[in-house]
């Protein structure tokens, strides 16, 4: 296993990454030339180096170093899926990984660019696979699938190891079977996505059930479709 990613153990030595125990997106302080935030999280951010290409670092805040060390068992566990990135080592702490390019689906429905069928072929395969390492494939989202060469992968298994289905990527699944075929190609306002996010967040809250949810979506979208 190539160990070249060292290069970059000093620069981000550098940065502190700064996590909340109310569940908000971390801070970053410092700076070292050549590092690059590429995602900001709640319990880690990531980074690429310019002296090592292809390498992709996930900086965790000291309040979040427990679930490094789980979710580097939870790569070290995939180790051949090829739905994931490849994993490389640990550092004090951070995690290393193969840089993977590509478009959100997140990303994709604000730029109006298509979600082929294969990236939910894809995501299902990558589950099962998952679940026949022992694992318990969940917090399946928006962001953290991509769009690569008209294929997807999964980016983030720091919930694989926790029990319960949390239902997200199966209602992601059922919506795009049945909203996604009228709005596939057009760019979706970020707003149109933040109010269906802040609704789903608190569906359970407000003792809606999935249809009554989708009647709401449905008008929210009729509004932004004319």
């Amino acid at each position: 296993m190539s160990t070249d990613w060292i290069k970059a153990d000093e620069p981000l030595s550098c940065l502190t990454v700064t996590g909340s125990e109310r569940n908000e997106a971390v801070v970053i302080s410092g700076f070292s030339e050549g590092l690059h935030c590429i995602g900001i999280g709640t319990d880690a951010a990531v980074f690429t180096y310019d002296q090592t290409p292809g390498y992709a670092f996930k900086v965790y805040s000291d309040l979040a170093l427990e679930k490094k060390e789980t979710e580097r068992r939870v790569y070290e566990r995939l180790e051949g899926i090829p739905f994931f990135p490849q994993y490389y080592g640990v550092g004090k702490h951070y995690l290393v990984m193969s840089y993977e390019p590509g478009i959100t689906l997140h990303d994709c429905l604000l730029e109006g660019v298509p979600v082929p069928e294969q990236v939910i072929h894809d995501v299902e395969e990558a589950r099962e696979l998952v679940r026949n390492r022992g694992l318990n494939p969940r917090d399946i989202h928006l962001k953290n699938v991509i769009l690569q060469n008209g294929r997807g992968k999964v980016l983030d298994v720091s919930e694989y190891a926790l029990e319960g289905d949390d239902k997200r990527w199966e209602h992601l699944l059922w919506a795009y079977r049945v909203f996604y075929p009228s709005v596939e190609g057009k760019k979706i306002p970020g707003w149109v996505l933040e109010s269906i996010k802040n609704g789903y967040v608190k569906l359970d809250q407000a003792n809606l059930s999935l249809d009554d949810f989708a009647q709401r979506i449905s008008q929210l979208f009729s509004r932004f479709l004319k």
